[in-house]
């Protein structure tokens, strides 16, 4: 159970902007850590819930704009840098060795740039579209897209320069992901009708979006999830609200 403790607060001062408690750091819960992604997804998911409740009764486009940053801002932009670094990679069409120093690359560049207003256009459309916001799905979303980076982090092969080659899988973490994910995308089905197969979505769009990446990049780091996650909540997002 000590391996589960660290490996949750490892994830939650990792992967989140919300002061963490106890700042521990075991290597023996790296696996653990990842199995804790769609905690920290629903503690994401969480916030844009509470922001929801807080400022609905904003105008629509003032509404849009903050369910649009939160998911951002509670994550410290960790996911956007991750998405802006692949698009800079790929998009330039060079040859792999030269996608990857670009993926390295702590520079940023127009196409970065230019993918990023077409998400926040996305992701802000997406919302201020929506006729009914649905608070589940809302929290579902995050968890969705962290339990499929879990499988894609420890699934995939790693680029060498990847933190986390070389890491041990670990089965009982595997099983617990599964079961969030398969709640994920079942739950919000008997809660939220039809529109719950927006989290259905974004998990497709996440592992489309990462096999992309990983194809033109030669593996997995966490550039690439974070380019998927994005990707993937995004399209949750536009699903919730056309549906």
């Amino acid at each position: 159970m000590k391996y589960w403790i660290d490996g949750f607060f490892m994830a939650w001062g990792m992967f989140l902007r919300i002061p963490v408690p106890v700042n521990a750091w075991n290597e023996n819960s790296r696996a653990k850590m990842l199995a804790c992604f769609p905690l920290i997804g629903a503690m994401a998911g969480g916030v844009e819930i509470a922001a929801y409740y807080l400022f609905r009764w904003a105008p629509a486009g003032i509404l849009a704009l903050i369910l649009c940053a939160v998911p951002w801002l509670v994550t410290g932009f960790m996911h956007l840098d991750g998405f802006m670094d692949v698009c800079d990679a790929v998009l330039s069409s060079r040859k792999l060795e030269r996608r990857r120093e670009i993926l390295k690359d702590s520079h940023c560049g127009s196409f970065a740039v230019i993918s990023m207003v077409l998400l926040a256009l996305a992701q802000w459309s997406a919302f201020f579209s929506a006729a009914e916001i649905k608070p589940f799905v809302l929290l579902m979303i995050p968890v969705c897209t962290r339990a499929c980076a879990y499988f894609a982090l420890s699934l995939i092969k790693p680029m060498d320069c990847s933190q986390y080659a070389g890491m041990k899988r670990d089965k009982t973490a595997t099983v617990v992901c599964a079961v969030f994910l398969a709640l994920s995308i079942t739950l919000p089905v008997f809660t939220s009708g039809l529109t719950g197969l927006a989290v259905v979505g974004c998990g497709l769009v996440y592992a489309l979006a990462c096999l992309w990446g990983c194809r033109n990049l030669g593996g997995i780091n966490g550039d690439i999830s974070g380019f998927a996650l994005s990707l993937g909540e995004m399209a949750g997002y536009l699903l919730m609200a056309v549906i």
